[in-house]
């Protein structure tokens, strides 16, 4: 049986296991009669904004209209958003059409389209995508799509609905590495705390260039100065460290606008 026929037969017993008419299921999805009728035959399947509204309605999960192998789809999953992710920075286009074609297999996928969030540059792109998202039963999933959410709607200059999108999102002072180092023993503790100790290193550098941005901001030149030159201060102390050279973008970042700030001072 292909996807389509799959598709068509779960979507089909589903509505009406609901007691809903083709006519009454189009019109929540503010779509055709015709459309669901397409569907529910095989000749087509709705586009990926649509399927995890369907599964909502039906309450069931994405996989499960499509009746997919859960365990082997996980894995399949797994391997194509680590496969995009190699080329997240060094080549978006590519990282996108991994994804786009893993989302042709597993249509509606939210594992797939929250990696997709990370390569869509658009910010209308990224919010059409990201708002159904924003709804997910799964938290990583739903608070990741929601981060999304606030920075497409900044980017277009929207900054109420960000802030909103922001204040949807719990306030965490540890994370489940932090606490799996305490915890633990072992290899266990060096995994979680050398992946942490990287991860709030990125974080520090993130922090204290919004600082030098607000103080730029604020006409303090000088503060921006001291703040840039003590992120490059943080990348000298971890020279010849195995992981140095992960952050060398950063080191080309700060230097470039150290010597910027300077030429203002």
């Amino acid at each position: 049986m292909t996807m389509n026929q799959n598709f068509a037969a779960t979507i089909r017993r589903l509505r009406k296991e609901k007691g809903m008419t083709q006519e009454q299921l189009a019109e929540l999805l503010n779509i055709s009669a015709q459309a669901v009728s397409k569907w529910e035959t095989g000749i087509a399947l709705p586009d990926i904004t649509f399927v995890p509204v369907l599964a909502g309605i039906f309450n069931v999960s994405t996989d499960v209209l499509f009746g997919f192998d859960k365990k082997e789809m996980e894995k399949e999953i797994e391997r194509i958003c680590l496969h995009a992710f190699e080329y997240r920075e060094s080549d978006y286009k590519k990282s996108r059409a991994i994804l786009e074609d893993g989302l042709q297999k597993y249509p509606g996928n939210e594992i797939l389209l929250n990696n997709l969030l990370y390569v869509v540059t658009d910010p209308d792109e990224k919010i059409r995508f990201a708002l159904p998202l924003s709804q997910s039963d799964d938290a990583e999933v739903r608070f990741d799509a929601l981060r999304f959410l606030a920075y497409a709607y900044s980017e277009k200059g929207e900054d109420e609905q960000a802030v909103a999108c922001m204040e949807q999102i719990p306030e965490l002072y540890f994370t489940k590495l932090s606490e799996l180092a305490f915890i633990t023993k072992g290899q266990a503790k060096y995994d979680a705390a050398e992946k942490q100790k990287w991860l709030s290193f990125e974080t520090l550098l993130q922090m204290m260039w919004k600082l030098a941005e607000y103080y730029e901001e604020q006409g303090n030149t000088q503060a921006a100065i001291t703040e840039t030159n003590s992120c490059l201060l943080l990348l000298d102390a971890i020279k010849g460290h195995n992981k140095a050279e992960n952050f060398d973008t950063y080191k080309a970042f700060f230097e470039k606008h150290l010597n910027r700030l300077k030429s203002k001072n």
